[in-house]
This record gives C-alpha cells, sequence and structure tokens, in this order.
C-alpha cells in the first residue's frame, strides 16, 4: 500500500495541474488578456455624473465636459520638450515632475498628465497630438453649477489618490470622485460606470481594431440624477441673510425630517473648486483658518445652546414628576443657588410658572426645576443618568445619522462625565446647575437644535434628519422612513408649546411676529469665551433662535446660530422669522427685518483682535483670487463658560 500511495498522489495532482492550465489557457480568455497587455490599450469611456436637483424640480448641478492629458510613460518618445511645454504653458521643471510622478503609478498604465483643459486648450493640443508620441486626450465630465450657493450641500468632485486606488479597485489614476456633501455620500449613484474598451494595437503601437471584436468590452452607465430635499429658494434665501455673518443655518421639515436648508457662513461660490484653478482655490480655502469657510458650521460647530435648551429641561422636568404646569416659583431678578453664587435673569420677576418661565426665558424657574429633576433621586449620578438618557432620546449626544459624511455629536454629560470632573469629593445638582439654561457642559450642534425643535412640533417624535429626497430608480435608506420617538410623553408637549407661542406674543420675540403665520420659538444668548495669548478673554456673545410654524400642523422647524451676534433676537431671531416667511409665503413682508439682515454686518465684531494689516491682506487675497471677501474672526481658541455667568436668557 506504501508503496503505490506515493505515486498516486503524484499522478492525481499531474493530472489536476494540466487540468487547471487547459483551462487557463484554452477556455479562460481573462489571463490571455492581461499576458496580452503590451499588445493591448485599455480606454475608458468615463459617463456623465448624475444631475442635482432641488425639492421642486429645479436643477442645481449640471455637467460640463473637460479634457485631460494623459501619458504613457514608456511610450513618449522623441519629445519636442520645449514646444510641448509651450503649448501647455508649463515649464520644464513641471514636465519633469510629471514625467516622474507618472513613472512612480505606471511606466506601462496611462495616468493624468494635465488636468482638466478647457475647449481651446484641447482644441490646440487636438491639432499636433500625433506628434507627442505617449500622450493622449481623455474626455471627463466636470460639474456645472447652475447657481452660486449651497457650496457645502454639493461637495465637490476631485482627483483620487493613491490611498483610494488601493482601498477601492474601482478607480484608477486619474479618475474622479466625489469628497464632502452629497457628491460624497452618494458618490456611488451619481459616478455612474465607467466603460471599457480593449483595442489591438500592431508592433508598431498602431491602434488596429478591438480586441477579440470587443467581447470584453463594456458600456458606459451613466451615474443616477438625484433630488435633494433642499428648497433651493431657501438655501439661497438663507446664505444672503448671513452674509457678512458667522454661524449657520438647519431648516428641517418636522413630518418627514428631510432638510429644507443647510447653510454654513461665510460660504463660497461652489464653482470656484471647478477647472485649472480648483487646486489653486481649494488651498487657499483650506489654508483660511480665521474665516474657515470650508468648515461646515451648521454640522461641525459644537456650541453651548443657551435659553432653546430650557425647552428640554422644562419636557425632562415634567415627565419625572418634578414639576408641573401649576408649578411656581419667585424670581429676584436671578438665581442664588450656593453661597456666593448668583445667576442673574432678565426676566420681569415676581411669580413663575412653566407658561410664563418660557416666554419670559426665566433663569431661576428652569434652574429650580432642572434641580428638582436630579435631586429626586437623592443620589446625583442617578438623578443625571436619567436626566441624560431623557435628551439622548431626542438624538443628542450622538452622530445623528444624516446622509452627509461629517459631523459631530455634541455632548450631553452623564455621571461619568462629573465623577472624571470632581475627583475624590462629592457634586450636587448646585454644582451642575448651568446645564438647565443649556450651558455646563451641554453642546450641541445648529443640525441637532433644529432636530431638536422639530421633535418638539412634532409632539415627541422625530424622523433622523436627511438631504435626500430621490434617487432615480432607487428608493432611498429605510433608516430615514423610521420614526423615533422620545421618552416624553406626548401630554407635556402641548403645555411647552403653548410658552413657546407666547414668545412671539408676550415675550422675548415679540417685535420679530409675521402676520397670518403662527410661528413657535425660542430666543438664546449664549456666554463666548476664549484664550488670546493665554489669558481668558470674554467675547461678545453667541446669538441663537430655535423655531416651527405654523402651532398646528408644522411645516417647518429651524434653528440659527450666529456667532457674536449678540442676544437672541438682535441677529438669530430675525433671520429665524424671515426664513419662516419665506418658505412658508414665498414672499417676504418683514421688509424691516430684512433690510436690518441684509445690510448688517458683524465683520467688525470678528474683526476686533485682528491687527489690520493681517485684515488688509487676508481681504486683498480673496478678491485677487475672484473669490467674494469672507467675515474673519480672530485666530483663538474657544472656552467653555463656567458656571459664574450673566444672565443668559434672552
Amino acid at each position: 500500500m506504501r508503496k503505490v500511495l506515493l505515486p498516486t498522489i503524484i499522478f492525481v495532482c499531474t493530472i489536476l495541474l494540466v487540468l487547471r492550465l487547459f483551462y487557463l489557457q484554452v477556455i479562460d480568455d481573462s489571463l490571455k488578456l492581461k499576458s496580452d497587455n503590451n499588445a493591448i490599450k485599455i480606454s475608458y469611456d468615463y459617463p456623465e455624473r448624475g444631475y442635482i436637483y432641488d425639492r421642486n424640480g429645479q436643477l442645481l448641478v449640471a455637467n460640463q465636459p473637460s479634457y485631460d492629458i494623459m501619458v504613457i510613460p514608456k511610450d513618449v518618445k522623441d519629445l519636442d520638450t520645449t514646444e510641448f511645454c509651450s503649448l501647455l504653458k508649463i515649464t520644464k521643471e513641471d514636465f519633469l515632475k510629471k514625467i516622474a510622478k507618472a513613472k512612480v503609478y505606471s511606466p506601462r498604465l496611462p495616468s493624468v498628465f494635465l488636468s482638466q483643459l478647457n475647449k481651446k486648450e484641447y482644441a490646440a493640443f487636438q491639432e499636433i497630438e500625433r506628434k507627442f508620441n505617449g500622450f493622449y486626450i481623455q474626455k471627463r465630465a466636470l460639474r456645472d453649477y447652475q447657481v452660486t450657493f449651497g457650496a457645502n450641500v454639493f461637495g465637490f468632485i476631485t482627483q483620487v489618490n493613491d490611498k483610494i486606488i488601493e482601498k477601492n479597485p474601482y478607480y484608477k489614476s486619474g479618475d474622479l470622485i466625489g469628497k464632502q456633501g452629497v457628491e460624497e455620500s452618494y458618490e456611488e449613484f451619481l459616478r455612474g460606470v465607467k466603460g471599457v474598451k480593449y483595442i489591438q494595437k500592431d508592433k508598431y503601437n498602431r491602434d488596429i481594431a478591438s480586441y477579440k471584436e470587443g467581447k470584453f468590452d463594456t458600456i458606459a452607465v451613466q451615474g443616477k440624477d438625484i433630488n435633494l430635499s433642499i428648497d433651493a429658494e431657501l438655501q439661497k434665501y438663507g446664505e444672503q441673510l448671513m452674509i457678512n455673518k458667522r454661524g449657520g443655518i438647519v431648516a428641517i421639515e418636522p413630518k418627514t425630517g428631510e432638510i429644507l436648508a443647510l447653510v454654513t457662513a461665510p460660504s463660497f461660490d461652489p464653482a470656484i473648486l471647478v477647472g485649472r484653478q480648483r487646486s489653486k482655490n481649494y488651498t487657499m480655502l483650506y489654508h483660511d483658518s480665521i474665516a474657515k469657510p470650508l468648515y461646515d458650521r451648521g454640522l461641525l460647530a459644537e456650541y453651548t445652546p443657551g435659553s432653546p435648551f430650557k425647552i428640554l429641561t422644562g419636557l425632562v422636568a415634567l415627565q419625572e414628576g418634578a414639576i408641573d404646569e401649576n408649578f411656581s416659583v419667585n424670581c429676584h431678578h436671578g438665581f442664588s443657588y450656593a453661597p456666593g453664587r448668583f445667576m442673574k435673569c432678565h426676566c420681569h420677576g415676581g411669580a413663575m410658572q412653566l407658561h410664563r418661565g418660557i416666554y419670559e426665558s426665566c433663569n431661576t424657574f428652569f434652574s429650580t426645576s432642572y434641580m428638582r429633576t436630579i435631586d429626586k433621586y437623592n443620589n446625583p449620578p442617578k438623578g443625571v443618568d436619567v436626566w441624560s438618557n431623557h435628551l439622548k432620546s431626542f438624538g443628542l449626544g450622538q452622530f445623528m445619522g444624516y446622509d452627509l459624511p461629517t459631523g459631530r455629536k455634541g455632548k450631553i454629560p452623564t455621571s461619568k462625565t462629573y465623577k472624571k470632573m470632581y475627583p475624590g469629593w462629592g457634586w450636587s445638582s448646585r454644582t451642575i446647575v448651568s446645564n438647565a439654561i443649556g450651558q455646563g457642559e451641554v453642546l450641541m450642534t445648529p443640525i441637532q437644535l433644529a432636530n431638536m425643535i422639530a421633535t418638539v412640533a412634532n409632539r415627541g417624535y422625530y424622523y433622523t434628519p436627511h438631504i435626500i429626497k430621490k434617487i432615480k430608480g432607487t428608493p432611498i435608506d429605510k433608516r430615514f422612513t423610521t420614526k423615533h420617538v422620545t421618552t416624553i410623553d406626548k401630554k407635556y408637549f402641548e403645555p411647552m408649546i403653548s410658552g413657546l407661542f407666547d414668545v412671539y406674543n408676550f415675550g422675548t420675540a415679540h417685535g420679530l411676529n409675521v402676520e397670518g403665520i403662527d410661528i413657535c420659538g425660542k430666543t438664546g444668548t449664549a456666554e463666548n469665551f476664549a484664550k488670546i495669548n493665554g489669558k481668558r478673554v470674554k467675547l461678545q456673545d453667541h446669538s441663537i433662535f430655535v423655531a416651527f410654524a405654523p402651532k398646528d400642523n408644522p411645516k417647518i422647524a429651524i434653528a440659527v446660530f450666529v456667532e457674536n451676534g449678540y442676544w437672541g433676537a438682535r441677529w438669530a431671531g430675525p433671520i429665524t422669522s424671515l426664513m419662516i416667511e419665506k418658505y412658508i409665503k414665498k414672499k417676504i413682508t418683514r421688509t424691516d427685518l430684512e433690510k436690518r439682515m441684509l445690510e448688517g454686518s458683524l465683520e467688525a465684531e470678528y474683526n476686533k483682535y485682528l491687527a489690520k494689516p493681517i485684515i488688509d491682506t487676508l481681504i486683498k487675497s480673496k478678491i485677487d483670487s475672484g473669490i467674494k471677501p469672507l467675515a474673519v474672526k480672530p485666530e483663538i481658541k474657544s472656552e467653555k463658560p463656567q458656571i459664574k455667568q450673566k444672565d443668559t436668557g434672552n
């Protein structure tokens, strides 16, 4: 048996190898295609990217033809470098760098030598292309923006880098890919599928025919068109209102979670990131550490929410039975929460119940409500965790799962937070009472604020905010049609909404009402500290406003955050009222507010801590580059306010 075992194994293995070789060489042509690579040219046919429309069918982003000069280094022979460089307006040093880069990628495979030629440059090169062995034109499609707004929403397209190529074999050197915004989120739908053609070459490197009569060729498939949930006119109007200001606006349709407007300020014309100047313009925007135009404040900026957070403080207190609608406290224009500690309040004072406490934004009422919520458990860590879990049911303190590639979690503190902050000694509701009015350790992004007020408008539920409305031929992700219900009973929202309605009638926004629209809202003012040259400096407060309308059957919920905007009703409030009227009425009757917002500027506030030569240089650099000057702000390190503070109620 042993004598025949070894020969048998050898015989069986030999048969298997022969069969495998027969399959690979006779039946399967794919490896033959690879082995014949020296005699075959691979040509790609790039499809148009899908078009982008707004919720009403308005075309926002289309395509325009562009031309890349490709190079195969091993085929570059007998080249008149001087003529070549002169034609393309590049230096010989640039030429050598680009050739060296192409060789590193592959001497035998094509890569981009010079990208995004316009029609005139393409025509000039095409006339004498035959003189330049190893070079050829690859036609592509670049974005053609039909609007001058929404740069942060769209994102942009750029060439893939080596990391992307290694990670995803679909992409080759020179391919384009969406970055940021919906271009990145919906890249696989928008890009389509590129076609591939295999062309047989003769011994003189000339194209002679399709390889195997086109057996391996594939046809390009155009990218899918998409409709965004964005209302183009509302987005445009929001960006106009935020000119010379810094902050964010997020508007949501409460019943669906569809994002109606996503404004960040300062912004820029998306068209500057298209064409030969794209890299130069992007570099300038990227290195602008003062205005940060590439920083999407609506999604990334984490702010102390200020008084709008009192809405949540009141709802949690109602749910926990710490207060009811008739619970009353006396406000003496402030709240003494500990010996030597006094929180000022700008309400009119006197007996405060929930309804009046909301529309006058009483710090005393909500600080008391917060402390009663925590103290209910006779165990501060337990009380804080119960409070925290209620807030998280509104989507706070976590990534919300929306369909944009960037974002921040914000912060909702838990007992672990305070165990780390106060190790080795006790803390109580008095220690952390600033959370009650949206200061302390609480941080929220504008989109979280907008989703919070949308949840209130819905009386206790929300849909994950999303910017996609429709993808041609494909249903949208189910996570955007899944209802999320909070831990707060529906019955507790009505008394809160009644108070929010009277913010416009009798309270802190009484001068911002719009005739014919029942608006519910809440002003906010958040303190703003920073370290400048190592010293803690008080900067101008932030202006915040949240609202929804109409009161019954709401169609829009919105959060507006204006940095260094003084108080809630000064900048954020008027912008909110105008945005709501624009969306619901499609016209503006509050022309007094509109004029003030469109003409108003906070640039002087942002420039206070910058030397004049720096400001002049920044503005001049933008004008020279054809970019609209942006509001600037001092290069300072933000710092959260401490518990000892002035009134942040209005």
